[in-house]
């Protein structure tokens, strides 16, 4: 579809990630006007916000109706799971993302296990339980450790890892029972604990066609030394060095296409990202988890390596048109460390004046992307979230980039501050062998 007087686009989305997607679609020269909703301060400066919550469908199907957006890229899983792309077409919009049938494969965790079960694409052995009687006497008879998920949404982090029988016994305890992350609990998903790196992969999906974006590795420890709560991501890098090619050929002949087309035959066609959590253990890599949007803070290293003019791209998977098209990737490593506010992901004050992002302004291959950020009544930029802002860095290598975001980090100011130290570790052991 060709347009000459440039584009109005809309983000659905208000994290990282969402500032990342605003700042490479704001590059393009495709795009006349950029909005947001509900954005933060620093998306602000690229895009207007609108003041609507990512789950007001009503609201926010009326708005961009109104508006008449040649295209809705919607960012987080909540609105996915619960159908937003397929309001927004019933409405007559283009929207980037997969629909609600197809979003399941990140929605329930029972779901992409059975269907990675039936296509035969390598995971790791698991059941399925919908009382926690069931599952506490499965329990028994399984070697320990052993992985406990919720089956549905917890923001990434209803996922425990137990030692022993008994903390298995708690975390039954802590999903079904108590009810930790709701309803996510009504059903969980054990399954056997795997060792090995970890490896995130993005990929963009037009029902048929995948592409596969530069590879990518997260932090989801709250402290350093891989220590405290999971969090909704720390820091990451970009490209991982344990993702070689021999890996890449095994995951995309295994994993990555024989997921699309399982989603096809399943009569869910799957239009959007899929994001890989792979495992890379010892008998080849495995699929931990499906993610059917981008990561966060994915997303703030993978775009900055990326050249192409995204909206190509995000047209192309919505089109069904992306074989004909390739990515291109810069040679070179991102680095993003996550400012965060002290305390999270429990319990932190919000509401601290942030100084220094200035700094950041005409810095080539430097980047600070709002997590958790809005303005004040006197129009200062303060926290307003957990994680509040990923400082990105790009270098000609992963050593060069980790040095440069670390640098980064300290021009940035905020009460009660806390990063974590560590970020690209692996880097180090990856270099010395």
């Amino acid at each position: 579809m060709e347009r000459t007087d440039g584009m109005k686009v809309l983000v659905i989305g208000g994290g990282g990630r969402e500032h990342a997607i605003c700042w490479k679609l704001a590059q393009s020269p495709k795009v006349k006007e950029l909005y947001c909703a509900p954005g933060n301060a620093g998306i602000a400066e690229i895009a207007r916000c609108v003041d609507i919550g990512v789950m007001d469908f009503e609201k926010m199907t009326e708005f961009a109706k109104k508006e008449a957006f040649d295209l809705v890229v919607v960012g987080p899983d909540d609105p996915l799971a619960a159908g937003l792309v397929d309001a927004l077409e019933a409405a007559g919009l283009r929207a980037f993302g997969p629909r609600k049938n197809a979003a399941i494969l990140e929605g329930s965790k029972a779901f992409s296990k059975d269907l990675m079960k039936k296509y035969g694409i390598p995971t790791a052995a698991y059941e399925t339980f919908d009382t926690p009687e069931a599952a506490l006497e499965y329990l028994e008879t399984v070697p320990v450790p052993v992985v406990l998920k919720a089956d549905g949404l917890a923001l990434g982090k209803g996922v425990l890892i137990c030692n022993t029988r008994e903390e298995a016994r708690e975390g039954v305890k802590t999903l079904m029972l108590d009810k930790q992350f709701g309803s996510a609990g009504d059903r969980i998903v054990v399954e056997e604990f795997m060792t090995g790196r970890e490896v995130s992969v993005l990929a963009f999906v037009d029902g048929k066609t995948i592409r596969i974006m530069t590879s990518a590795q997260d932090h989801k420890r709250a402290k350093d030394g891989d220590q405290g709560l999971n969090t909704g991501g720390m820091g990451t890098f970009s490209p991982s060095p344990f993702y070689t090619p021999e890996v890449d050929q095994f995951c995309r002949e295994r994993i990555y296409q024989p997921t699309v087309d399982a989603m096809a035959a399943e009569g869910r066609e799957f239009k959007g990202i899929i994001f890989f959590g792979l495992m890379l253990t010892a008998d080849g890599p495995k699929v931990l988890e499906y993610n059917a949007r981008f990561g966060d803070p994915e997303t703030q290293v993978v775009l900055p390596r990326m050249k192409n003019d995204i909206v190509d791209v995000f047209e192309a998977c919505v089109d069904g048109t992306l074989d004909q098209v390739e990515l291109d990737f810069e040679d070179n490593a991102a680095v993003c460390v996550v400012l965060a506010s002290a305390g999270y992901p429990e319990h932190y004050e919000k509401g601290y004046k942030i100084e220094g992002l200035e700094k950041f302004k005409d810095q080539d291959g430097y980047y600070v992307f709002h997590a958790g950020s809005k303005f004040d009544t006197e129009g200062n930029i303060v926290t307003n979230g957990g994680r509040v802002l990923g400082v990105t860095a790009k270098g000609k290598d992963l050593k060069e980039a980790r040095a440069n975001a670390y640098k980064a980090a300290e021009w940035v100011e905020f009460g009660n501050k806390y990063m974590r130290g560590d970020i690209g570790k692996a880097i180090d052991e990856a270099i010395a062998k």
